[in-house]
């Protein structure tokens, strides 16, 4: 699925009205959302508590930085701007920051005069200027610089799965059917652990060494506990489950193999990144490189294929012996 991720633009105002535009222009370009920018003017402390919710809810945060400091608050005496850039970082946001340069300053002064430049706090924008360049930033001479400088950044992000974004409605898959599978194979499973504390001679069934392997593969993973999140589980809460009924339930693409290529859903990113790793530390799964692709593939091992045959016996079994007794 196509993720928009939503980018808060942070500047001062008035002085950097052409460069934020180019900003929202690129950012639009590039197929994300652009966030903040002529809502917000930052000049009081309840705009700012407004600012800081936006930033939440945000993926990436950007700031243009020019020649001015921008209004102060007064408690803390740190620009609104600043402010912004702080409470972004403390949140861990992924950022990155455009910093004009100094001749692109002196150009503004000579075209429009001094507005562009700080003349009453120059040493606090001077320390957060330093501040700014100590993380990720990049130097802007024009605002062409500044579309440069969204495109490559974004891209770099749009690459972070950790970044949630947005995604159309349309595009999300529905898992209702494997949810549905899942919740059955969970109350087999809580039964099937009852009839065997119950009646020993399920024990006596596993007769050689193979199947105790299995066996004891099949109780491992029912011992692992799984939470499935809805967006994968087709409702509106979490499953919690076990490995082994993930296993079973996305037992078809599992067999069929797994690929990280670039156009892989969410399900299938789920069952790459997070449930085939965790099947391969038993040997269920091998992780392999696909000849003449860059992708790289899970695919089910034969001991995986011998767990899955294994649970489809002993539920035949288990089906039969019931009818025996139902017939009794």
């Amino acid at each position: 699925m196509k993720r928009k991720l939503q980018v808060f633009v942070s500047s001062t105002f008035t002085d950097l009205i052409e460069e934020r535009q180019a900003a929202v222009s690129a950012i639009l370009k590039a197929g994300h959302i652009p966030a903040g920018m002529e809502l917000f003017t930052a000049a009081d402390r309840s705009q700012m508590d407004i600012i800081k919710n936006w930033i939440d809810e945000s993926d990436v945060y950007m700031l243009i930085l020019g020649g001015r400091y921008g209004s102060i608050e007064p408690i803390t005496g740190k620009s609104y701007t600043e402010l912004e850039y702080d409470y972004a970082v403390e949140k861990g946001k992924a950022l990155f920051a455009v910093v004009i340069t100094k001749d692109a300053l002196e150009k503004k002064v000579k075209e429009h005069g001094t507005d562009f430049i700080e003349l009453k706090e120059p040493k606090p924008l001077a320390d957060f200027k330093d501040k700014v360049l100590s993380n990720m930033s990049s130097f802007s001479e024009d605002v062409k610089d500044i579309r440069l400088c969204v495109h490559e950044s974004l891209s770099d992000f749009s690459a972070n799965r950790k970044l949630k974004g947005w995604v159309s409605a349309d595009e999300i898959i529905d898992t209702h059917d494997l949810a549905e599978e899942i919740k059955k194979l969970n109350e087999e499973n809580r039964k099937l652990k009852s009839q065997i504390e119950i009646k020993d001679k399920k024990i006596s069934s596993f007769t050689n060494d193979k199947d105790i392997e299995l066996k004891e593969v099949y109780d491992t993973l029912s011992e692992i506990d799984i939470t499935v999140p809805p967006e994968h589980a087709g409702s509106d809460a979490s499953i919690d489950t076990n490995l082994l009924s993930v296993f079973v339930a996305y037992r078809r693409p599992l067999i069929n193999g797994i690929t990280n290529n670039i156009g892989m859903d969410s399900t299938t990113k789920y069952l790459y990144y997070t449930i085939s790793p965790m099947l391969k530390v038993h040997g269920l799964m091998e992780n392999e490189k696909v000849t003449g692709v860059k992708y790289r593939r899970y695919v089910i091992t034969d001991k995986g294929a011998k767990l899955l045959a294994y649970v489809e016996k002993n539920k035949v079994k288990r089906a039969k012996e019931k009818k025996e007794v139902v017939e009794e």
